[in-house]
């Protein structure tokens, strides 16, 4: 039995640690959560339906939507596991994951849906976590010369593909994910910790220039290194 639209609607209002957001063809909101309007400057979902991503979020973010709503419209293929760095409620930064889906009408793509997933906390009791611990240590030692998937994978005593389905598993992210957001983490912590000047940010992180880091951090959080460092201030 298929479930009705207002139905599917009504239970994505009441999730609270999952963000979810459907738009048509133009880019325009069409229905919103209440998680989703508090990573917004409006205080209710009327605020937010017939808005576009422009209206309400910084350049930086709102071009990165688009840019994922404009290949899922284009290729009507779904888009998954896309991390993010999104201000929760009260201006702590924190990790998501993104999925977003076509909206088929009649062979059409008419619209996207979207729901972006608090990561949650590594299960300790999952049996792959003395493994994964091992990787986890090894990507915190390295996050200046970041280990490759195979390194990752031998360090857990894994094949390549076991070792992605237990990360996605435990951690909610693919290993490459992981080790990113490890530098990022990293660089949230230089950024707020000190004065140091961003080009050695960017290297202790493992970015062989400082444009390079600028471009990755604007893109998963949406603001520069520099615009960080001011509002953690």
């Amino acid at each position: 039995m298929d479930l009705p639209a207002d139905a599917l609607l009504a239970l994505f209002a009441e999730l609270t640690g999952v963000m979810f957001c459907a738009k048509d063809a133009q880019g325009r909101y069409t229905a919103v959560n209440d998680a989703f309007v508090r990573r917004t400057n409006q205080r209710d979902r009327a605020g937010v339906v017939g808005r576009r991503a422009g209206e309400l979020f910084v350049p930086a973010l709102a071009e990165r939507y688009e840019e994922q709503d404009a290949r899922v419209l284009a290729e009507g293929r779904t888009l998954r596991h896309e991390l993010e760095l999104i201000r929760r409620e009260g201006g702590v930064p924190g990790w998501y994951v993104t999925t977003k889906v076509p909206v088929l009408a009649s062979g059409a793509v008419v619209g996207v849906v979207s729901v972006s997933e608090d990561l949650r906390s590594a299960d300790e009791t999952d049996p792959a976590m003395p493994a994964l611990a091992r990787v986890v240590d090894l990507v915190a030692d390295r996050v200046e010369d970041p280990p490759r998937l195979e390194e990752m994978a031998s360090t857990a005593g894994m094949s390549t593909s076991a070792l992605e389905r237990r990360m996605r598993a435990v951690f909610g992210l693919a290993p490459t994910q992981f080790v990113l957001r490890a530098r990022i983490d990293r660089a949230r912590s230089l950024l707020t910790g000190g004065d140091l000047p961003l080009a050695e940010v960017a290297l202790a992180c493992g970015f062989y220039d400082q444009p390079a880091f600028t471009r990755q951090f604007a893109r998963l959080a949406g603001e520069t290194p520099g615009q960080f460092r001011r509002r953690a201030r």
